[in-house]
């Protein structure tokens, strides 16, 4: 059957039978026979049952490309609507979650690949379909030229749609999402393969345009829903990319206007600029080269900015340079937590033993502590050929997360960064994902609505910020979805 509109299928269907009726008033004042009766009882049935894609405008889910934007129109000052809010003033109160906002399709007019959907050793558009995401995000909401096609189906035959980025309207809504649910805001992650190409700044780079596309519509989506945001380098500090950093820090802040809107987070006088990776074993540190970004970031002619840093959960035994350009140059530290525990009450002890070792620390240097927590951890998509299980760090209905929230507000630390808002690749997202995900081997939301956590995330909010709030009882509905084996998985013939 050809889609079409749910008002197209109303006129169809209504038309014919109420004459002088229009379709605004025809459920109120229509008074149908027996036969009207029956047709209208069979398309609210259709309307409840069928899973076709809609949208008000009469637009269709197409498989055909989209068109992207222009970098000139990426790139420029943003000039649009802005509702006061969050204050950008600090971060002090408020929960942030990390946003990738790496999501890519081949029909997005980007970069003509399916980036962070394909995985697990093929490709969503293949037969049988792979990729490397554990959780299936909602997209209920999203209008048909939102949507973008794979071959995976759900239970019932109809086909399953990912979403990408690079779209303005998806992203823009994921900031309503925050302002429904009291999230204050995000950080962006901006890597460093969207900006380089053979490590070398370049805008030429084959993700270039589709992650500035997607950072542009976060500053979008937070200027119009009053919501904060900033920039996070996830990078390596070597002499190379520090080079690349420093220039693509110069296209956002003085062509792009990155932190002159009022959307722009503040903290401690100046835009906050977080770079993660710092001090990692896997991530090279050179001094030389990162006290250079690090000047170049304080300087008032690059917009004086705060400096955060992503910093392994063990810093406080760094030696060294490392440690001394942190005391001397850094505002935050952010330890990163995101499997270090898999239990309530592992997380508890965790929390209880490093925050009683860090804050001193910070205490004595003059360092704020900005704590992280996470929902729980899957990545068995992505680690497909690693063997890797499904739902390794279960989620517990939020009773993880909220663990650690509870902690956080025990040592009396009032910032907290949830990671993250939109991974489903690792499964960690908080936005809003299905229950009953395509015939595949994924996660679900254990029967909890799909927006658990971003509720979740903004009373955590308010309990880091002081206020007396607890973990909400909310009764999960049976989920019926039984994820596939991987006997099951790896030969269709055992399906």
């Amino acid at each position: 059957m050809t889609m079409m509109t749910r008002r197209t299928l109303l006129l169809l269907l209504i038309r014919p039978v109420m004459s002088g009726s229009v379709v605004a008033d025809a459920w109120t004042e229509a008074k149908p026979n027996i036969v009207n009766q029956l047709i209208l009882s069979l398309f609210l049935s259709f309307l409840c049952s069928a899973p076709i894609l809609l949208a008000a405008d009469g637009e269709e889910a197409s498989g055909k490309p989209r068109q992207p934007m222009t970098l000139k129109e990426i790139i420029r000052p943003y000039a649009g609507p802005v509702e006061k809010g969050v204050d950008n003033t600090t971060l002090y109160n408020k929960v942030m979650c990390g946003y990738q906002g790496w999501f890519a399709h081949k029909l997005d007019g980007y970069t003509g690949e399916n980036m962070h959907w394909a995985g697990g050793g093929g490709d969503i558009d293949q037969n049988p379909p792979r990729c490397s995401v554990d959780l299936w995000p909602d997209l209920s909401e999203c209008d048909p030229d939102e949507l973008f096609p794979t071959n995976y189906k759900y239970a019932d035959g109809s086909p399953a749609y990912v979403f990408s980025s690079t779209q303005k309207k998806t992203v823009v809504r994921h900031f309503k999402w925050m302002q429904e649910h009291g999230i204050h805001g995000v950080f962006k992650q901006r890597f460093g393969s969207t900006f380089t190409t053979d490590g070398v700044f370049s805008r030429d780079a084959v993700k270039y345009a589709s992650g500035l596309a997607a950072l542009s519509h976060c500053r979008e989506g937070a200027n119009r829903y009053g919501r904060v945001y900033a920039v996070m380098y996830d990078v390596s500090f070597h002499k190379k990319m520090v080079d690349a950093i420093i220039k693509d820090w110069t296209v956002l802040y003085n062509e792009m206007g990155i932190t002159k809107t009022p959307a722009y987070a503040r903290h401690r006088g100046g835009p906050v600029v977080s770079l993660w990776g710092y001090g990692f074993g896997h991530r090279k540190v050179d001094p030389a080269a990162a006290e250079r970004l690090f000047k170049f970031l304080k300087d008032p002619k690059n917009g004086g900015c705060t400096i955060m840093l992503g910093v392994n959960n063990d810093w406080g035994k760094m030696k060294g340079a490392k440690l001394e350009l942190l005391k001397k140059y850094a505002t935050i530290v952010s330890p990163w937590t995101p499997g270090r525990y898999r239990t309530p009450d592992e997380a508890t002890t965790f929390f209880d033993r490093w925050m009683l070792h860090d804050l001193p620390i910070c205490e004595k240097y003059k360092l704020d502590y900005y704590p992280v927590a996470f929902p729980g951890f899957s990545w068995a998509n992505l680690k497909y050929k690693q063997n890797a299980k499904l739902n390794v760090i279960p989620r517990l209905g939020g009773k993880l997360f909220w663990s650690q929230v509870e902690a956080v507000r025990k040592h009396k630390v009032n910032m907290l960064y949830v990671a993250m808002f939109d991974e489903v690749d690792e499964g960690t997202a908080m936005f809003k994902c299905l229950n009953n995900p395509p015939m595949g081997r994924f996660a679900t939301y254990e029967g909890y609505p799909s927006d658990h956590y971003l509720r979740l995330t903004g009373l955590a909010g308010k309990a880091i910020a002081g206020e007396d709030v607890a973990f909400p009882e909310v009764q999960p509905v049976p989920v019926t979805y039984k994820p596939m084996t991987k006997e099951e998985y790896d030969d269709p013939e055992r399906r």
